[in-house]
């Protein structure tokens, strides 16, 4: 199967933005050759088609089958069969591509093949159990068709982390004022909140942290009432809130619009930490009504996004 996405898988690119605030999400399903259906989110997803000619490279990780030239570039191809072991991986032909772009990095995905695109509430999407969650995290979340088959759906940045290395963390300048501050960051994925942690802590900054947007909000509702009871404001000590875009039961831009739409919270700026860094994206985060959209990874972007809010 090869769908081009430039005319058809995102032909509806600016309905999707519409989905922003609405608490819901697409996601593109595939199979790795067994029984098992695997899902990606449609905003991560750059093009599908059938898989060209792999140049084979040595000395690559485990999982990296080589590289292919798509439209002058240069992309790493990895096999989402040698990371996954859910289902029977010599059941997979590999005959399918998804090329993925997030976090300023395109990368392909060998699979089985594509089914098609859901849309889903994310309500109805549900961090998965410890036992489901094996395979280094790879699973970030569970949800469920109609019919009653379930969904894993991946946690790419998990899954490149795993494939390529975890990015290198600098060493940065520190806050050495003695002031009283905390942030506070929601994201679903374990390797994005290792990611956040290390810059935050080399940054000399206190956190307090949740897993998912409904998590997020009930922690966030819980600091604003007890500030509320010992006669201050929030926003003297809680100075920022990083909030990931995607995540499950609430996404983060409806936890945005939950903490806007609460005076409690005024004078906290909200910045938005996602993988999801098109143009597209970004205006969607603006309208949610975020402060800054910053894209995952980049620790030294991210610092510096975060450096002059909290002064």
């Amino acid at each position: 199967m090869s769908i081009d996405t430039d005319n058809n898988l995102l032909d509806a690119i600016d309905a999707r933005t519409k989905l922003a605030g609405s608490n819901k999400m697409e996601i593109l399903l595939f199979s790795l050759g067994s029984n098992e259906i695997f899902g990606i989110n449609v905003f991560k997803v750059r093009e599908v088609t059938n898989t060209p000619n792999i140049t084979k490279t040595p000395n690559v990780p485990r999982g990296v089958e080589g590289f292919i030239s798509l439209r002058g570039n240069i992309i790493p191809v990895i096999s989402l069969s040698s990371f996954i072991n859910l289902g029977d991986p010599a059941g997979c032909t590999n005959q399918t591509l998804i090329v993925t772009e997030f976090s300023r990095h395109t990368q392909g995905f060998l699979v089985h093949e594509v089914d098609r695109i859901i849309r889903v509430d994310w309500d109805k999407v549900k961090p998965p159990q410890d036992m489901l969650a094996g395979n280094e995290g790879l699973i970030t979340a569970i949800t469920e068709l109609p019919d009653g088959r379930l969904v894993s759906i991946l946690d790419v940045e998990q899954l490149l982390a795993s494939a390529l290395g975890e990015p290198d963390i600098p060493e940065l300048a520190q806050f050495n004022d003695n002031i009283e501050r905390y942030i506070f960051f929601a994201d679903d994925s374990l390797v994005a909140r290792k990611s956040i942690v290390s810059v935050l802590d080399r940054m000399g900054i206190k956190y307090q942290q949740a897993g998912n947007g409904i998590e997020a909000w009930e922690k966030l509702k819980s600091l604003a009432a007890r500030a509320q009871q010992e006669n201050r404001p929030l926003h003297e000590s809680l100075r920022l809130i990083l909030t990931d875009a995607e995540m499950p039961e609430m996404d983060g831009y409806v936890l945005t619009k939950n903490i806007k739409n609460d005076r409690r919270f005024d004078g906290i700026p909200i910045v938005m930490h996602s993988s999801l860094s098109s143009q597209a994206n970004r205006t969607m985060g603006l309208q949610a009504g975020v402060d800054a959209y910053v894209p995952k990874f980049d620790p030294v972007i991210l610092s510096e996004t975060l450096r002059p809010l909290l002064v």
